[in-house]
């Protein structure tokens, strides 16, 4: 099928088959950026508290060195260590924790064991040399070019700047040179950082747009698509037993909340709801014929719904109303009846069994 004619969205089935092929729209620089960023503002935020550190530890390499010798195992090392250590792990680990999360960000977390399979091809030395002489090599080439020129130049322009400065130390002292030195590493870290994430947002943003076009599908795609799954029995089996068991709840709940249900008595069954404090006139909550009608009306007992055999207007219901619909102005006095009997009914059968239920009872004295 011709690219120009994929004028689809691709599905969520296509999507998650190019999940499972590890195909998602991720920038590797990205991460980098973001990591860069988040450490050297990490390190420009404890940096007065390091100094501190750096010469208490500096004091006591020295006493320690003055008392004994500086071996592998002495005292001196083992402190420099455990200092370089709880320096730089925080840093180190934010810096990772920063790159995954980014990375988690942009695509999700992907297992994908296809891609891990072994491709022989990649192992082919002909192939990987055509690979890096066509078109799509040279393009990667041009693409990792942009970021490092962009670096080499904010590095260049910072250096160039101060060049005085940097060939006349000797007017700073010892340490003024060191804080020197440290902030024009700061300044050329964020603005590195800062150039890498313009550079890696809008890449993600190109690869997006290329991923989602690739993704694209034809009306035809769609449609053997959706064959495809409805054609599957098992899933053909579960759709019908999922609408059944929906059918037959919502006919449980309607049926159990009805008023009444006029039959024909057979052949229909019209289940009507209707009260009247928030009811302007009667509706049908659920219709059948046949074997749905069958059903109804066992419901209607179980429930204890009043059953009542109205041929004509059983039909004239089923016909002229649908399910969540009152019944029209036409039909109101051959309902108006029905209910009138049912409720003169069970007000009769409250009455005559109060006096029952009060038979029992021993007089008062």
């Amino acid at each position: 099928m011709a690219a120009e004619n994929k004028t689809e969205r691709a599905t969520p089935r296509r999507r998650q088959k190019s999940r499972e092929r590890g195909q998602v729209a991720r920038s590797p620089e990205l991460p980098t950026a973001l990591a860069v960023l988040a450490v050297t503002l990490f390190i420009y935020w404890e940096a007065p508290a390091w100094d501190s550190q750096w010469r208490q530890l500096f004091a006591e390499s020295v006493s320690g060195a003055a008392r004994t010798d500086i071996t592998a195992d002495g005292f001196v090392l083992h402190r420099l260590g455990m200092t370089v250590l709880g320096l730089t792990g925080p840093v180190l680990l934010l810096g990772w924790v920063v790159a995954v999360l980014s990375m988690v960000a942009q695509g999700g977390f992907v297992f994908a064991p296809a891609a891990l399979a072994p491709r022989w091809e990649r192992l082919n030395p002909a192939a990987q040399l055509s690979r890096m002489v066509s078109l799509e090599g040279w393009s990667r080439i041009l693409k990792s070019i942009v970021p490092v020129s962009g670096l080499i130049y904010l590095s260049g322009s910072v250096l160039f700047r101060d060049w005085n400065e940097m060939v006349q130390p000797s007017s700073l002292g010892a340490r003024g040179v060191i804080l020197a030195i440290l902030r024009k590493a700061f300044e050329i870290s964020w603005k590195s950082g800062l150039w890498l994430l313009v550079y890696s947002g809008g890449d993600y943003l190109l690869r997006r747009l290329h991923w989602e076009q690739e993704l694209r599908m034809s009306r035809q795609e769609v449609r053997d698509e959706m064959k495809e799954l409805e054609g599957q029995p098992a899933i053909r089996l579960r759709i019908r037993r999922l609408q059944r068991e929906m059918r037959r709840r919502r006919l449980i709940r309607d049926v159990s909340r009805a008023t009444v249900v006029v039959t024909n008595p057979n052949e229909y069954a019209v289940a009507l709801r209707y009260e009247a404090a928030v009811m302007t006139a009667p509706m049908v909550v659920a219709k059948g014929r046949h074997r749905l009608a069958q059903q109804i009306k066992r419901l209607a007992r179980w429930n204890n719904v009043p059953i009542v055999e109205h041929p004509p207007l059983a039909q004239a219901l089923y016909r002229a109303v649908e399910v969540g619909q009152t019944i029209p102005a036409k039909l109101y006095t051959a309902v108006a009846e029905i209910l009138a009997f049912l409720y003169r009914t069970q007000g009769r059968l409250r009455s005559d069994a109060k006096p029952s239920s009060n038979a029992g009872r021993p007089a008062n004295r």
